[in-house]
């Protein structure tokens, strides 16, 4: 008995490597870039005329401080003042961690490592939101970040 080989396999062979090599060349080359792209944003909001600065003031470690984060409400204008710095003027590290994730489309996740005494945390919103927050390891004191739509932006 004979084995006779159909010159169907090897093309059907051929047609499936040729066809995963595209697949994979396209998921590298087009996918992959535009997924990761950062938005256009336009340059008057990466840029605003002014910075908005809100402080961790001296204190804020003790529960029965009122005043921690100075101003508890910001509200912040898309290319106005949407660049924010927190600055820490307390003794004791602090975080800002929003309650719910948050990722802006351009800056990315929003939330700081440890802020150390006299060092600053700084990131640029770029889209609407309304963003409550807190430091994690002092969970009473809590503040409130909210973008809006800024007249320049128009």
């Amino acid at each position: 008995m004979s084995v006779s080989v159909s010159h169907a396999y090897g093309i059907g062979l051929i047609a499936v490597i040729v066809g995963a090599a595209i697949g994979i060349g396209y998921y590298q080359l087009y996918y992959i870039p535009e997924y990761n792209a950062k938005p256009i944003i336009p340059e008057k909001v990466l840029n605003p005329g002014q910075t908005t600065k809100i402080s961790i003031i001296a204190g804020s470690v003790n529960q029965d401080q009122q005043q921690n984060f100075v101003p508890k409400k910001q509200e912040v204008q898309l290319g106005v003042d949407n660049v924010v710095v927190w600055t820490n003027q307390d003794q004791a590290a602090h975080y800002v961690t929003p309650v719910t994730a948050y990722k802006d489309s351009y800056s990315g996740d929003f939330g700081s490592d440890a802020i150390l005494p006299d060092k600053t945390y700084q990131f640029v919103f770029t889209q609407e939101a309304k963003i409550p927050y807190y430091c994690k390891v002092h969970p009473w004191m809590k503040g409130e970040i909210d973008i809006v739509h800024g007249a320049l932006t128009s």
